[in-house]
């Protein structure tokens, strides 16, 4: 499967999860059938132009944010010591963060994309989308939105939950003083699942990381 089809797919399933749509709701605005729909956000096969205007349009979002796929040498370059002498978490748009939940000796990771407002220059946008997998196997997802907040020693993010819009989260990442691809960061909140304010250290990172033990130690 091609990686830009996949990675296409992926945001469809996003914003169409976000605006509480079906495939079948999809499938049916775009005159394709539901099994169509279903292979596109699997990135099984790819979608002409026209077709991926149609969805843009039904999701309300801007075809470029369905397309904005970097390859993983294009994230690694972000991360070299020449790259504008500023700190890689600060160029970077893309993040990965992983942290163990302890209520469900669970581990979790999330993507955070960021994006400059295109209204509003120097004015960033991020949405995060979180997983987990339960002990059955099952993957679960959790989608947000929300604004981005640079300095010197602080990212600082805030995102409100798509489905339940009462569950506003704060991550703060901490801007490491040498030159490195990880960092740690704060996740913290009212969780939408017992209603109960929560918080959790986080591994921030330029690049995915496989799931061991030694990751979940530094969770």
């Amino acid at each position: 499967m091609n990686k830009i089809s996949i990675h296409v797919g992926s945001r469809i399933r996003m914003y169409r999860k976000t605006k509480n749509m079906t495939l079948q709701q999809l499938a049916d605005r775009i005159h394709k059938s539901r099994a169509t729909v279903s292979k596109y956000e699997k990135g099984e096969i790819s979608m002409d132009l026209e077709t991926l205007a149609e969805i843009s349009r039904e999701l309300q979002v801007n075809p470029s944010q369905l397309m904005d796929f970097q390859e993983e040498e294009e994230i690694a370059e972000k991360i070299k010591p020449e790259y504008g002498g500023m700190s890689p978490f600060y160029q970077a748009r893309r993040l990965y963060f992983y942290f163990f939940d302890g209520r469900y000796q669970r581990l979790k990771e999330g993507i955070i994309d960021i994006r400059e407002d295109k209204n509003q220059k120097g004015s960033f946008e991020a949405a995060l989308s979180i997983s987990a997998s339960t002990p059955s196997g099952r993957r679960s997802d959790i989608y947000y939105t929300g604004k981005v907040l640079y300095s010197d020693m602080l990212i600082r993010f805030s995102f409100v939950n798509q489905y339940n819009s009462l569950e506003e989260d704060l991550l703060y990442i901490f801007n490491p003083l040498e030159f490195r691809d990880f960092t740690d960061g704060l996740l913290c909140g009212i969780s939408s699942a017992d209603l109960m304010p929560c918080a959790f250290r986080c591994l921030v990172t330029l690049t995915p990381k496989e799931h061991t033990e030694e990751l979940k130690k530094g969770c």
